[in-house]
């Protein structure tokens, strides 16, 4: 291994982080699998993409209504005991949903059930590891943290759809569900095991206040408030991809087999994008992230341009490696420029604004495209997504952010 290599890896000799990282792997792999599994379950099960629509809808829902709460909580409790029930809840809820896949007995309404579940823990789940891991890793190493974390998830990305293409062809979406379920009980023995600095909460005040207390340092910083309406305008945009993809590619592109490739691709980019996210560091790092991110637009416009499997695939993997760039640049960010009470409110303001806007877009690609056309539909929302991402370049204080110095402290009179 070189040494450049060996450096970008140390954060792995850290042992919190080390154990942290394999139970994430493994859960990341499992939700690589339900992509390409829960499409295709709907459709088999009434053919609608405004079925699969409600169902995604129903998962992103209550994470979204929930991160809030779940901010709260996580600045107030041990992250390690919110993030473990977390995932003791998604084991259970996607056990039972594989359960009933496989048995043959799976209606819609069941699955948004069970999607709720899970959408609820990851409410709880997502601000609490934002807030963990500074706690397991040392300040210098965060970003390798983050890129490691977003080198994981493109490894999902890839060998998930992959295998869930394998097994839907030959056993069944649900089967690549029960993977899903499993690797939930695996992250959750990882963070039992964990041995993190004790918890100290903060002065015990109403949770309206702790509420104020992270909106402030959450809204008073300029570049966090653009990039998170930037960042929730393109899932709006970005969930037709989701939506109407996998019955453009059961229409025209060969069926699941196209779809599970196109999703590995974007995997494949996000790999690309994590080793990329390790080496650099860029002095103005949100302002070499957003500079990557209207790569994200390409293969919702390459669907709407009728392009064949193999360019599309190729659009993908660019929007993959401009996503994962992105997020590691600005969640190393939100972690070096936060303080570490509020840190999990904040992230939780972060998440929420973030992806507020999905449930629409995962609710609405359907009906839009029944309206317009399904082609018309991607049209819109990949120029309107490329166009909003680099409109956040506009913004001075994203330009101007400097690497890994903390901003000043929040003056007392922004409190309202």
């Amino acid at each position: 291994m070189s040494p450049s290599a060996a450096g970008a890896l140390a954060v792995l000799r850290e042992r919190d982080f080390r154990r942290f990282f394999i139970g994430q792997s493994a859960s990341l792999l499992g939700d690589g699998m339900v992509g390409v599994a829960l499409a295709f379950a709907v459709l088999d099960l009434t053919g609608s993409p405004a079925d699969l629509g409600y169902v995604l809808a129903a998962r992103s829902i209550p994470m979204v209504a929930g991160l809030l709460i779940g901010g709260v909580v996580a600045d107030r409790l041990p992250r390690r005991r919110i993030m473990v029930t977390a995932d003791l809840a998604r084991f259970l809820g996607q056990g039972t949903m594989a359960a009933l896949l496989i048995g043959g007995h799976a209606t819609i309404w069941e699955l948004v059930v069970l999607q709720a579940v899970h959408g609820t823990a990851s409410a709880l789940f997502i601000p609490a590891s934002t807030g963990l891991v500074p706690a397991i890793v040392t300040g210098g190493r965060l970003q390798q943290a983050n890129a490691l974390r977003g080198l994981v998830l493109s490894v999902g990305k890839i060998a998930g759809p992959v295998l869930a293409g394998l097994l839907v062809a030959v056993a069944g979406p649900g089967w690549a569900i029960v993977a899903d379920a499993a690797t939930f009980g695996l992250s959750a023995i990882t963070l039992i095991l964990l041995r993190p600095p004790t918890h100290r909460p903060p002065p015990a005040q109403s949770f309206v206040r702790d509420l104020r207390e992270g909106w402030t340092e959450f809204s008073s910083r300029t570049w966090l408030l653009t990039l998170v309406t930037a960042a929730s305008l393109t899932n709006l945009l970005f969930a037709a991809f989701y939506v109407l993809g996998p019955a453009t590619a059961a229409h025209s592109l060969g069926g699941p087999a196209a779809w599970a490739t196109i999703q590995a691709v974007l995997g494949a980019g996000s790999l690309i994008g994590g080793i990329t996210a390790l080496h650099i560091h860029p002095r103005r790092p949100l302002r070499t992230g957003v500079l990557a991110l209207p790569l994200s637009a390409l293969p919702v416009i390459g669907l709407a341009a009728h392009l064949p499997v193999i360019p599309v695939a190729g659009l993908a993997l660019l929007c993959g490696i401009g996503m994962t760039v992105f997020n590691t640049l600005m969640e190393t960010a939100l972690q070096h420029h936060v303080p570490e009470k509020a840190l999990s409110r904040v992230s939780a303001y972060d998440w929420f604004g973030s992806f507020v806007c999905q449930p629409i877009g995962q609710a609405t690609a359907g009906p839009l495209a029944a309206g317009l056309g399904t082609h018309p539909a991607l049209w819109l929302a990949g120029v309107l997504q490329f166009l909003v991402a680099l409109g956040a370049l506009a913004v001075p204080a994203i330009r101007r952010l400097p690497a890994g110095i903390p901003d000043a402290p929040v003056p007392a009179h922004h409190e309202s």
